[in-house]
């Protein structure tokens, strides 16, 4: 090797290190400083009572309730309708013009603003629900992370080896049992990362959810009247508490539970995934 040549390798490695490290660097810069500005603040009180003028309170359990309510309504529906979506276009589906349209479609719909996602639930959805509602807002939201399910389980589908699916048959296996025994738990790592980053975006959107959703501080009794009712999810309770009421401290207190959040439920996941794969 000339020396002209292993310059170029040691330059390349050196590049290749910083911009890992510098990257590392940023993500540990952001979350440490949204923790250490956000934990100090957070109070057992913060996180069980509601904000009432009135009672002289300060929390955020209302918006964590609302949250958690969305997650739990966009993934129910999202989750089976994006997975069958991904099961019909890599193990039915046979006119690739067809398959090629639809997988364009798909990602074209991932790169749409989510305001665009608001007005459309905006016009539609609360059309439907009479006015803003934690439903209206997860219907939205369903719109906006299907793309993401498809995308990824479809190409987790993909990795499976058509050994599996050629021995399932020869063996005298049905193709949805062959699918629901053999595919559909070898994929599982696709399934589980599209959930992730479906949460993800769930969690950190406040565009579309203000349109949608709402901005109700206060729990309306039952879980049935929760979601029929406006509420403010904790992202857009950041929103407003920063850019309308000034209230920074509560905003980076919001910022520190959504961080936790977020890895409460990705280990969930994780966890989740370990327990349903099957062992070999």
């Amino acid at each position: 090797m000339t020396s002209k040549r292993k310059f170029w390798n040691i330059g390349v490695r050196v590049l290749v290190y910083a911009a890992a490290a510098l990257t590392v660097l940023l993500l540990v810069g952001i979350l440490g400083y949204v923790l250490v500005r956000g934990i100090p603040n957070i109070t057992p009180e913060f996180l069980l009572q509601s904000d009432s003028v009135l009672k002289h309170t300060m929390g955020i359990f209302p918006l964590i309730v609302n949250t958690l309510c969305i997650i739990v309504l966009s993934l129910v529906i999202a989750l089976p309708l994006g997975v069958g979506a991904a099961i019909y276009l890599t193990e039915y589906a046979t006119n690739k013009k067809l398959i090629r349209m639809i997988e364009y479609t798909t990602e074209t719909l991932a790169g749409i603003p989510s305001i665009i996602y608001g007005l459309v639930g905006m016009l539609l959805f609360v059309r439907l629900t009479g006015s803003s509602s934690l439903v209206a807002g997860s219907l939205t939201l369903v719109i906006m992370i299907l793309p993401t399910v498809i995308r990824t389980t479809q190409e987790s589908l993909k990795t499976v080896p058509m050994s599996y699916r050629e021995g399932a048959l020869a063996l005298g296996a049905k193709k949805w049992y062959m699918i629901r025994t053999i595919i559909l738990p070898s994929s599982l790592d696709g399934i589980v990362t599209g959930c992730i980053l479906s949460v993800g975006r769930i969690v950190g959107e406040s565009a579309a959810l203000l349109f949608t959703a709402g901005a109700g501080k206060l729990l309306s009794g039952s879980l049935l009247h929760t979601y029929f009712s406006s509420g403010a999810t904790l992202s857009v309770g950041l929103y407003m508490y920063a850019f309308e009421e000034g209230k920074y401290d509560i905003s980076y207190a919001i910022g520190a539970v959504l961080l936790v959040l977020v890895l409460i439920i990705n280990i969930c996941a994780k966890l989740a995934k370990k327990k349903l794969k099957p062992k070999t």
